[in-house]
């Protein structure tokens, strides 16, 4: 059930997720950059769901923080514009190392508990 706070949290998370996004970006620029927020963040994600229970957390962490820190438009944008050979290496680069972060993430926060 919503609460009338949780767009709050969304909104607050959503600014602290894009300026960390931000100070990644502005430290290593490009195709390194997206791929280290999109593995963090992946990270973060798996170690959120099984460690915290709380649903509010959820709310400002996940949908606010992480999904702001998180970029799928401009993975796709560099994607595109690498041609094929290394868009095809920076797609497979993205899911390979997301999938298993995620994993790590999730069997990191389920020793958390």
């Amino acid at each position: 059930m919503q609460n009338r706070v949780d767009p709050l949290l969304v909104a607050a998370g959503g600014f602290v997720g894009a300026m960390l996004r931000y100070g990644i970006d502005a430290s290593l620029p490009g195709v390194g950059g997206t791929l280290a927020v999109n593995v963090l963040g992946s990270f973060a994600l798996g170690v959120l769901l099984t460690a915290v229970r709380h649903p509010r957390i959820h709310i400002l962490l996940g949908t606010g923080v992480l999904s702001s820190f998180t970029t799928y438009s401009t993975f796709a944008v560099q994607t595109a514009s690498l041609g094929p050979t290394w868009g095809l290496a920076n797609v497979g680069a993205n899911y390979a190392l997301g999938f298993a972060a995620a994993l790590a993430g999730l069997a990191a926060g389920g020793r958390l508990r």
